[in-house]
């Protein structure tokens, strides 16, 4: 897909297109648990310069790989590296990477670079380089490279993609490729000499937004209309640079097309290895999941979901101690980031760990706390549990250059085996021999879903001056909720909701719904109409998606379905509601209150301390309603106050929703104990986390269907866990060390 048309109508198509790819592929009888290995000490994305020793050297450290239990390598190419000159290709260490590592039973992950471009594309693309709002050009410094955007460097990308699938795939233990690492439209660069840079935002770019307007608009006169402009030529039509006090959808329909360049991007890149490799599993991964980041990433910022249609399998980076200690990140923000992640590929039936943290994290003299077998048993197993069709530590050996230098290492840099490399690989070998059973297992479906609008987070543009975080902090607050009481929950897309891809959920949560579209409120209504429950948050549907305001709040149609119209709003820190039993709830920053609509079921379910009604419920064809005139997600998160948990936790009642699984015990610790649940031929995976400091015992209950004896074997011990069988419900006790991990192949011995 060459012509600037065609991309255009490309990149549009992706917003309204089912997923590209589906469940349409040969099921999986092997689960890679890899380490990052390109041969010899050179750090990612270098590659090590080949000397007569290498094939010995590199021989003795995949030989270490392969006794410590990973079944996998993962390697890399890299652009600069292996195009020094247009149309010489070197791929010497690939090829011998690859030959060594078949030699030893080691199947091999490819993943190639790109950001980092050879000179000679510079010398000959002159005009390519990136360009921040400023009008400041970007010089190479082999990262960033260049904008791909040109059609000359596109092109001569693109190559490379199809030049090093035509070397791997002649290898028979070539197992996948990822083909982004941590998707930008600008990588590996700091552009701190420019306030608040944003890219790209160079002609060829600037083109390519035009065409993109052209397919969406149609016409100039669509866009003067949507942009309230009076443009007479195309090329007057540019991306705003700064926001004015009129019309912001120009910055919408900027930021949109970003988040579809960075989709378009990655397919076509999925396209060129296609050309020479039909068949092998191809990826790519995140920095951090977009539930952490927003349109406002200066460096360009995907949305996970629209990745992840455009090949097998999206997935993501997973660094919790990734350099300053204060930054480490709590168990709670691992699970949710890995659950965001398995969310987006719902369709594609799960997800890779494109890199877990390996070893302490290094950034200068800022060096990470310590990286424990512990650790890497619990993030290994959170992430299988999850339903990761793949796990690659990085690195094997710790960075030799660079500002990270000593960091992320598996093993030493002078070869020294740690501790945790050998509990790493000791639990990649337990996936391996039980790779059957894990890839066969299926997750007990979530009947919660909570949506993830990233539309919610451009209200006001470039003026934006909201609660900092508030739409990642209300998403995380709901799903924070029901994770510590272990009731299965999804994010969903709000284009989900637009096309009606909710079958399976009976209570959807709307949090900060404060910007909206009129398919989205369609999809509510009929999802609601259907017999479905929806909790919506303070001023739903307010803003339409090119930041118009509703005449009527809630918006869009959506009063009638929730039977209340806005009768006030102010803004508070926190916000103080007693419900109708006398117990009080926190909410944050806006409390809205409602009037009844005449006519309706609507009913108060709780109230501002003024005595106004800020909780209704109301009922919509067969389904439910609740809306809340505050951000309940936002306060939980922000101040975990008890009562507002509890509230969240009483929806799932109110939903009529049966957890699958429950835990309990008698003295219940801090941090949660976390049980997953999959399903399998014969039973079930039950996964049980202790995330708490100390040892614990509990009691674990699933439902069963059929009567009988039942086995819990643990995959990580050999032992045999003692069953109960009662009215259905299956008991197995659990007694915990701190920091433990129990996976549980719960069966009946019939």
């Amino acid at each position: 897909m060459t012509s600037g048309r065609c991309l255009a109508v490309g990149l549009m198509a992706l917003m309204a297109a089912a997923p590209a790819l589906g469940n349409e592929k040969p099921a999986e009888t092997f689960f890679p648990v890899s380490t990052w290995y390109s041969g010899g000490k050179a750090r990612a994305p270098m590659l090590s310069t080949l000397t007569p020793q290498s094939r010995e050297e590199w021989g003795r450290d995949l030989d270490q790989i392969k006794k410590l239990g990973f079944n996998t390598v993962r390697t890399w190419v890299e652009w600069a590296h292996c195009e020094p000159r247009e149309g010489e290709f070197r791929f010497d260490n690939l090829k011998l990477l690859c030959e060594l590592a078949r030699e030893r039973d080691l199947r091999v992950i490819v993943q190639i670079y790109a950001d980092s471009a050879p000179d000679w594309v510079g010398r000959k693309y002159p005009d390519a380089l990136l360009e921040a709002q400023s009008g400041e050009k970007v010089p190479s410094q082999a990262a960033p490279g260049y904008c791909t955007d040109h059609h000359g460097v596109r092109e001569a990308m693109l190559n490379f993609y199809t030049q090093a699938a035509r070397v791997a795939v002649q290898y028979p233990n070539l197992h996948a490729w990822d083909l982004w690492s941590e998707p930008h439209i600008l990588n590996w660069a700091i552009i701190d000499y420019v306030p608040n840079a944003q890219f790209c935002f160079c002609p060829h770019t600037r083109a390519e937004f035009r065409r993109w307007l052209k397919a969406k608009y149609g016409d100039l006169a669509g866009v003067n209309k949507a942009w309230y402009r009076n443009f007479e030529e195309w090329e007057q039509v540019d991306p705003p640079r700064f926001g004015t006090i009129l019309s912001y959808t120009d910055f919408i329909d900027w930021k949109s097309f970003i988040y579809d360049r960075l989709a378009g991007d990655l397919r076509r890149r999925y396209e060129a290895v296609r050309k020479a490799d039909p068949t092998h599993t191809i990826t790519s991964h995140a920095a951090v999941p977009s539930i952490f980041t927003g349109p406002f990433v200066g460096a360009g910022a995907p949305d996970d979901f629209l990745m992840a249609r455009q090949l097998e399998y999206y997935g993501t980076s997973i660094y919790p101690k990734h350099s300053f200690p204060n930054t480490h990140w709590p168990m709670w923000q691992i699970a949710v980031a890995m659950d965001f992640s398995r969310s987006a590929n719902i369709p594609n039936g799960g997800f890779y760990i494109g890199e877990l943290q390996a070893g302490p994290g290094a950034r200068g003299v800022v060096i990470g706390n310590p990286i424990t077998p512990v650790d890497h048993r619990i993030w290994l197993w959170s992430a299988v549990a999850r339903g990761a069709k793949a796990v690659n530590f990085y690195a094997y050996y710790p960075m030799s250059s660079g500002y990270e230098s000593n960091g992320y290492g598996l093993i030493e840099l002078d070869g020294k085996v740690t501790d945790r490399a050998e509990e790493s690989g000791r639990n990649a070998r337990i996936v391996h021999e039980n790779r059957e059973l894990i890839l066969n297992s299926k997750p007990v479906p979530a009947r919660i879903a909570i949506v993830y609008n990233p539309l919610a987070q451009m209200v006001g543009g470039e003026q934006h001056s909201g609660p900092a975080n508030a739409h990642r902090d209300s998403l995380i607050g709901y799903w924070r909720a029901f994770w510590e009481a272990n009731i299965p929950v999804d994010f969903v897309h709000r284009q989900w909701v637009e096309k009606g891809d909710l079958a399976q959920y009976k209570l959807l949560i709307v949090p900060y719904p404060i910007m909206w579209t009129q398919a989205a409120a369609d999809g509510l209504k009929k999802f609601i109409e259907k017999g479905g429950a929806v909790v919506a948050e303070a001023r739903l549907a307010w803003n339409d998606d090119r930041g118009y305001a509703a005449e009527v709040i809630p918006g869009m149609g959506l009063s009638e379905v929730f039977g209340v119209r806005e009768k006030s709003a102010r803004m508070s820190e926190q916000v103080k509601i007693r419900d109708e039993q006398g117990d009080e709830l926190v909410g944050g920053y806006l409390a809205e209150s409602f009037d009844l609509l005449p006519g309706s079921q609507a009913r108060v379910l709780a109230k501002l301390e003024d005595g106004s009604p800020v909780v209704v419920e109301s009922s919509y064809g067969r389904g439910r309603t609740m809306i809340v005139g505050s951000f309940l997600g936002l306060a939980a998160q922000k101040t975990r106050d008890a009562g507002t948990l509890a509230g969240i936790r009483k929806l799932v009642g109110w939903a009529g929703i049966e957890p699958p699984a429950r835990v309990n015990e008698e003295r219940p610790a801090d941090e949660p104990l976390e049980l997953r649940l999959r399903r399998t031929t014969d039973g079930y995976l039950m996964f049980v986390f202790n995330h708490a400091s100390a040892p614990r015992k509990a009691t674990a209950s699933v439902k069963i269907d059929q009567p009988g004896t039942y086995t819990a074997r643990d995959l990580l011990t050999g032992d045999e866990q003692p069953c109960t069988n009662q009215d259905g419900q299956l008991a197995i006790q659990l007694d915990f060390k701190d920091r433990d991990v129990k996976v549980l192949h719960v069966r009946s011995r019939q």
